[in-house]
């Protein structure tokens, strides 16, 4: 054994150190490799560019609710691949891995709980699963939401993400629109408030229905918000569309929605529109 053998094999740590293999993230904003302890604890909105990147019902959750105060509510069960579609895949085997992906049963899970000491309702549209596309089971979980606002006379407040309606499920997909707006008058007929907050991306049946019906409609940084794609747009109409205008601020420009909060103070603002919303319980 050589001396440079024996004097390495007596070092304190190790010779081979493993590095991690999700040390990085790349923010599809700018390209820039962020830390992930740093986007995480950032709220995954990137430090350099301010790119708000996409986050699920848990993080959500975790952001919104009082610390310990919310409980998840159970998905409503539905009837699974009721067209027996198939494309290049089974229905079945595509949202089998988009629970496995995700963890989440279907793409909307709704949450009870308290926004600084004020009852709320909460539902997140998560895009990572399928394109957090509307199909039964979303409809479904959509008015379990409301039902539930309604039973503890609190406001409906969604997290839209999606890409439309889901494909494999047609028509019953579709029929989810006008669904999803029947609970929303039951609601309003109870003195409830109903609010969005459009997340990156809002787009196809959801833009058409649900996401465009809150009594406060407030927007992400950027968040892409329309109903078909630019391309198919300037197509039908032959007309170039002017830059960025399916983005939040574009949209804030033209009176469609009411605001565009940064997702650091989205908290503190939603408090304040739930404490102007809501009714006061007599003391």
């Amino acid at each position: 054994m050589s001396w440079i053998t024996r004097v390495r094999n007596a070092l304190p740590f190790a010779t081979k150190k493993e590095t991690p293999d999700n040390l990085w993230h790349k923010c599809p904003g700018c390209g820039q490799m962020v830390f992930i302890k740093e986007w995480d604890e950032n709220q995954s909105v990137c430090p350099k560019c301010d790119h708000h990147g996409r986050i699920g019902a848990k993080d959500r959750f975790a952001l919104m609710f009082d610390p310990g105060s919310f409980r998840t509510l159970p998905t409503p069960q539905v009837r699974e691949d009721p067209l027996k579609f198939r494309d290049s895949k089974k229905y079945t085997d595509r949202i089998r891995a988009a629970r496995t992906a995700t963890g989440d049963h279907d793409a909307l899970i709704n949450a009870h709980g308290k926004v600084d000491g004020q009852g709320i309702v909460i539902g997140v549209q998560n895009f990572a699963y399928m394109g957090g596309s509307m199909g039964v089971a979303v409809g479904a979980a959509f008015v379990q939401g409301i039902e539930e606002a309604v039973a503890n006379r609190c406001p409906y407040l969604i997290f839209t993400a999606a890409g439309g309606a889901r494909m494999q499920e047609g028509i019953l997909s579709l029929m989810q629109m006008p669904r999803a707006t029947v609970a929303i008058r039951k609601l309003h007929d109870a003195g409830l408030p109903y609010i969005v907050v459009l997340t990156d991306p809002t787009t196809g049946g959801v833009t058409a229905s649900y996401a465009m019906l809150g009594d406060i409609q407030i927007a992400e940084p950027n968040a892409l918000i329309g109903f078909a794609g630019q391309r198919v747009i300037e197509s039908t109409i032959r007309e170039k569309l002017p830059e960025g205008f399916q983005r939040a601020e574009y949209l804030l420009a033209h009176g469609m929605i009411d605001m565009v909060v940064h997702r650091h103070e989205l908290r503190a603002r939603l408090s304040q529109v739930i404490g102007y919303l809501t009714p006061r319980k007599a003391a």
